[in-house]
């Protein structure tokens, strides 16, 4: 059987985090999770810890440190661990742990990789802004086709990686934070020939806490993109050469 751990970064989600991880551990009963606390002034990591559960751990940072830079640290520990799979999800319930069991299955089936996707049929967002429907869905299409992806949800920070994928894409060397994280992970994935699975997700805003996202993000995923798309195209220019 899979030693699956669910890691889940952390700043002021106190008013999330304990229904959240009693949440993942009903449907996914023998999993370990992996808490990625920034040091917030709210107590979320003490809130973790008084559940008093052996499969649910902290890992306190000592300072806002990046969404992108949590997730590393959080895999790095799972794989230390003995983790065969690793699933990232926010803390802030708009990744319903009802969906978990089948991102865990078709990896164990044998995909590098499933995406918990907004972008495919059955998928949809749920109470949000049309503005923010906007940016997503054109910055998803925008990232596909400068990148040549074949993914709908690229941008999806809900997913279950085999322990093989995250060591053949060299997760730890990735750059980027917020939206540009998954999408550098994304382009990490399909350029190693990894298997990449999309299962249809509902997506609620969220209902306690305030956003992370913000301008400087969405700026960064954009340049990121350009970014990715001209070194693709210089590796092809230098192949053809």
């Amino acid at each position: 059987m899979a030693t699956t751990f669910v890691v889940v970064p952390t700043f002021n989600e106190v008013d999330n985090v304990t229904r959240l991880v009693t949440g993942v551990l009903a449907v996914l009963p023998t999993a370990q999770v992996v808490v990625v606390d920034d040091a917030s002034p709210d107590g979320t990591a003490d809130a973790v810890e008084r559940l008093g559960d052996p499969r649910a751990s902290v890992l306190r940072r000592p300072g806002k440190n990046g969404l992108g830079a949590a997730y590393q640290a959080g895999f790095a520990v799972a794989l230390e661990r003995g983790a065969s799979i690793c699933v990232q999800m926010d803390a802030d319930l708009s990744h319903d742990p009802r969906y978990l069991p089948e991102l865990v299955s078709v990896v164990e089936r044998g995909a590098d990789a499933a995406i918990g996707s907004r972008y495919v049929p059955g998928g949809a967002c749920v109470d949000w802004p049309r503005l923010r429907q906007f940016l997503s869905r054109w910055g998803n299409r925008y990232a596909a086709g400068m990148l040549g992806l074949a993914v709908n949800d690229a941008t999806s920070g809900f997913r279950a990686y085999s322990a093989s994928a995250l060591t053949r894409m060299d997760y730890g060397s990735v750059v980027a934070e917020g939206y540009g994280f998954q999408v550098e992970m994304t382009h990490r994935l399909v350029r190693c020939g990894a298997r990449v699975v999309e299962i249809p997700i509902v997506f609620p805003d969220r209902t306690a806490g305030e956003s992370k996202l913000t301008y400087r993000i969405i700026g960064e995923a954009f340049r990121l993109v350009l970014k990715l798309a001209w070194s693709d195209w210089r590796r092809g220019h230098r192949r053809r050469l």
